[in-house]
């Protein structure tokens, strides 16, 4: 097998040195390539004020975890991880967010309790979903990793939240300690990201790469560079896998890579042309990956390569190859604003959206939910049947809308096996009306920030984004 292994590299690495030849014929254009690349990246990294939205929705969905389990022992921590943790974020990624609790000593968490603890965040934010606050509220529990999405309105950020995700946590915190040994993995692992989202083939979903496995790729192709720009995982994570023993080892390989001097040119050319050959789904591709998405992803990878050989013998211009690959437009140098200008809420100020719970009957009560339905009939989630109801008719005038609580109602709801019925459901309700708030009291998102899909919605002036 030994032998095996190593004819097989050898063959790999005569195609590769023979394909770049090709592709690059002249060096010198390489700067260009070079230059290009970090320049897509610069355009792509998320803003300062965009980590600290995202950081106030981690505090506000802490703040109603709170409110929901109150101080004592068992209330959980909301943290994040993902493409947010690891700092290889853009602006149209999802906040992917932990539910955690403190007295967890189960090796496993019961699916049931998951599940029982979505509900009683997705019941708080059916509430808040009436006020406009946030939108698109959706738990989708008969998921492998049962999760709740919920979109902030004013921002447009998709929030993921499941439930004692500690390892997602922990590789992420891993994955962004081993992103400072080398700039290189961070800067190809974003542009990667960035190219198979531009791409439409970045979605675990969807049945196409998710973004671990695409910076995982990227960590393997330079581990496998001559002379190897990373260490193999086994040797970082030799002396325990926990972050503080990580954290010691990382010390010990900075600057592990400096003998190899490929720029971020070559060595995406070389692993675009690497990846082309795990597209042969009777070899080394996931299990996850579909069979016709395996044929799409082929084909971004073989277009992009086609791109790349175009721009190199000067066929193309630097604005073709950028939109081709990241969706870039030669008129963008910014990012487009992610909200109105309004002063984001500090967490206390949640108070002013968060209505304060009166205990009615051992049930919290005092604040009403929507959710909207799907089919004839309206969808309410809560343990026990309301004493009043006044139900809004198709949104007509002079109610509050589709789904949504009368002003007599208090905060009681239909059995939670109406809930069951609506998870899953795909179709996202209607955006809040102009003029309402989301949680960081930011205005709504207007033209210049992107819709609950990620697609671009145009603005008047400024840049915009093509995403393939």
């Amino acid at each position: 097998m030994a032998l095996r292994e190593k004819v097989l590299k050898k063959k790999a690495e005569k195609f590769e040195l023979k394909e770049l030849e090709r592709i690059i014929p002249n060096r010198g254009k390489l700067l260009v390539l070079e230059k290009l690349l970090n320049e897509a990246y610069l355009i792509r990294r998320p803003k300062p004020s965009e980590y600290e939205h995202r950081k106030q929705l981690i505090r506000v969905f802490n703040e109603i975890a709170r409110e929901l389990y109150g101080n004592s022992s068992c209330c959980p921590v909301v943290e994040e991880f993902g493409s947010f943790s690891m700092d290889l974020f853009t602006t149209g990624s999802d906040l992917d967010l932990s539910v955690n609790f403190k007295n967890n000593s189960q090796s496993v968490f019961p699916r049931d309790q998951k599940i029982k603890a979505l509900r009683k965040f997705a019941r708080k934010f059916y509430a808040l979903q009436t006020g406009g606050h946030v939108r698109g509220v959706q738990p989708v529990l008969s998921a492998k990793v049962p999760i709740l999405k919920v979109i902030d309105a004013g921002s447009g950020v998709e929030c993921d939240l499941s439930v004692e995700n500690r390892d997602g946590i922990s590789k992420s915190a891993i994955i962004r300690l081993i992103t400072s040994i080398d700039e290189r993995f961070k800067k190809l692992s974003f542009l990667m990201k960035a190219w198979a989202k531009a791409h439409d083939i970045n979605s675990s979903k969807d049945r196409t790469l998710n973004s671990l496995s695409i910076i995982l790729l990227v960590a393997f192709h330079l581990q496998n560079r001559d002379p190897p720009i990373l260490p193999p995982f086994s040797e970082i994570l030799k002396d325990g896998e926990d972050v503080a023993s990580v954290q010691k080892s990382v010390r010990k390989f900075r600057n592990y890579g400096s003998k190899n001097t490929e720029t971020l040119g070559e060595l995406l050319v070389s692993f675009l042309l690497k990846v082309e050959d795990f597209t042969d789904r009777t070899q080394n591709v996931a299990r996850a990956v579909g069979k016709s998405e395996v044929e799409k992803i082929y084909s971004r990878i073989h277009f992009s390569i086609q791109r790349l050989s175009l721009f190199m013998n000067g066929e193309i211009q630097e604005s073709v190859l950028n939109e081709s690959l990241f969706g870039i437009t030669n008129t963008l140098h910014h990012h487009p604003p992610l909200t109105t200008t309004t002063t984001p809420m500090q967490p206390r100020a949640a108070q002013s959206w968060l209505p304060r719970p009166q205990p009615v009957g051992g049930q919290w009560g005092g604040m009403g939910t929507q959710h909207q339905a799907m089919g004839s009939g309206q969808e309410w989630a809560d343990d026990h049947p309301p004493k009043r109801m006044r139900v809004a008719a198709d949104g007509a005038p002079g109610t509050q809308g589709w789904g949504t609580w009368g002003p007599e109602l208090g905060g009681h709801n239909q059995p939670a096996k109406r809930m069951r019925a609506a998870e899953g459901a795909p179709t996202p309700p209607p955006p809040p009306p102009p003029g309402t708030q989301g949680w960081g009291n930011w205005g709504p998102p207007g033209w210049g920030a992107e819709d609950y899909r990620g697609r671009r919605v145009q603005q008047p002036h400024g840049p915009t984004y093509r995403l393939g």
